[in-house]
């Protein structure tokens, strides 16, 4: 047996690269219809049908072949990979990605989800008595675990800003304006406000840009939650200039997890000392001893370097964007996907409300709807659903969350699909996603499986076996 010894150039693996990878994956995708034709290029089981792209989002064939590339790269020559050959690779995602987001590129840095981006600030930020921090009532349940941690652990307060959707947006800003005055009139004041783009739970579109200009009327920092943001509705971070801002990669933008994408204006970069947790990118305050951070040094701003070595991970999805970004544009752009994705949930929901009959979550405006997420009531009355409770023997106190997790379960056990199903305002909701691999028909299919689950919920059938009730 002979070997061959191999050149630097292979042992760097320069022969083969993200868009060499690309080119070859996509062939044949030109043309390629939304809809199932579309589902066979991302890497679904046969028979599952993905309904709930909003949770988790998902990626295609070909971004999973660049992002496996990067891992064999890490692995073939770690020290070389990691110390000099990721940094320039990771500074060419955060300029790809400044181009869709039209912001400044060394504002912008890779963190793993939006859940640690909002983290990074609020865990950053100086709090003395009296300031507050402003959220509403319908923020991520993370998030608001977050603003409990913070407020227990500093001299922070917190005001929540209480509403049932639907309201309108006038309504919703005049609202915060009047918790802020509250706040105010009382001797405190509003440090920061944390609010979304689009909700996660029921998902809809937020007023977040007219939020954010009321942010600076008052003299508060506006923290955005664009968790569903990127890839999901058009964004000028540079118009909207938010205090901060942190967006999932990973759910609307075809990027593998976890990705997500932090602004910071370079005004409030001195805020940001430590990433979470800290690392060597840390700048601690003088000292004797100065640490020393094991890589070598670069011109790069203090702000980017603190992000872009944060602990040993696997940052090869960070990596990835600039495929994620190549496989939309070859499919039809930002554009044409948020055009399609907004109008299949939109068409779905009011379908799946006629066959289910019932209604859709919206306000009179219709500006709830104004993104890929929507919200159909299923045709469950909540006194119907505690009588055969109560009938059975069983406590109704935590029916609505019963009735949710069993659902849940379900759709996966019995139909090879999931929904994303809330007990809201009274009454159970499912949320539809509408993504380029889904068509009307996969939502009617949806809305007859869950009027059939609704049966067996009035039938008491959630109540059997285990239940924590």
């Amino acid at each position: 047996m002979t070997t061959r010894t191999l050149t630097i150039n292979e042992k760097k693996g320069s022969a083969e690269t993200w868009e060499s990878i690309m080119e070859r994956e996509m062939e044949g995708l030109e043309g390629v219809k939304f809809g199932k034709e579309m589902r066979k290029w991302f890497m679904f089981e046969e028979g599952y049908l993905n309904l709930n792209h909003g949770s988790f989002g998902t990626y295609p064939r070909s971004v999973c072949s660049v992002m496996r590339h990067y891992q064999e790269l890490a692995e073939a020559r770690p020290d070389d990979f990691i110390r000099y050959q990721y940094p320039n690779l990771l500074d060419g995602a955060r300029l790809a990605i400044s181009k869709v987001l039209k912001a400044p590129m060394e504002e912008l840095v890779f963190v793993p989800n939006a859940t640690t981006g909002v983290n990074t600030v609020l865990r950053n930020l100086a709090f003395e008595d009296g300031d507050h921090i402003v959220y509403f009532s319908t923020i991520y349940g993370g998030c608001e675990k977050t603003v409990k941690y913070v407020t227990e652990t500093t001299k922070a307060k917190s005001v929540k800003v209480e509403y049932t959707f639907p309201v309108e947006d006038a309504w919703l800003v005049r609202a915060f304006k009047e918790k802020v005055q509250e706040v105010q009139s009382k001797g405190g004041k509003v440090k920061i406000a944390l609010f979304d783009t689009v909700v996660s739970m029921p998902g809809v579109r937020m007023p977040f840009e007219e939020l954010t200009k009321a942010c600076k009327e008052l003299g508060v920092l506006s923290l955005v939650d664009g968790a569903h943001g990127v890839g999901h509705i058009d964004l000028d971070l540079g118009k909207l200039d938010a205090d901060f801002f942190v967006s999932n990669c990973h759910k609307w933008l075809h990027v593998p997890r976890g990705t997500a994408i932090f602004h910071v204006p370079t005004r409030h970069h001195p805020l940001i000392r430590s990433t979470l947790p800290t690392s060597h990118g840390f700048i601690p305050l003088p000292s004797p001893t100065p640490i020393r951070s094991p890589f070598a040094a670069s011109p790069k701003s203090p702000f980017v370097l603190n992000f872009q070595f944060v602990g040993t991970i696997d940052n090869a999805p960070y990596l990835c964007v600039p495929a994620s970004l190549a496989f939309r544009e070859k499919i039809g752009g930002e554009e044409k996907i948020m055009k399609y994705c907004s109008e299949l949930a939109n068409v779905a929901a009011n379908r799946a409300a006629q066959i289910l009959g019932t209604q859709v979550l919206q306000n009179e405006t219709k500006t709830l709807t104004n993104c890929c997420l929507t919200n159909v009531k299923l045709p469950l009355d909540l006194a119907a659903v505690v009588s055969v409770t109560e009938r059975k023997g069983f406590n109704a106190e935590d029916v609505g969350f019963e009735v949710r997790d069993w659902l849940g379960r379900k759709l996966v056990e019995d139909h090879d699909t999931f929904m994303a199903v809330m007990f809201y305002g009274g009454n159970w909701w499912v949320r539809f996603s509408g993504q380029v691999y889904l068509e009307l028909e996969d939502f009617e299919w949806a809305a007859g499986v869950l009027k059939g689950m609704c049966e067996r919920i009035l039938r008491g059938e959630f109540l059997k076996g285990e239940s924590k009730l």
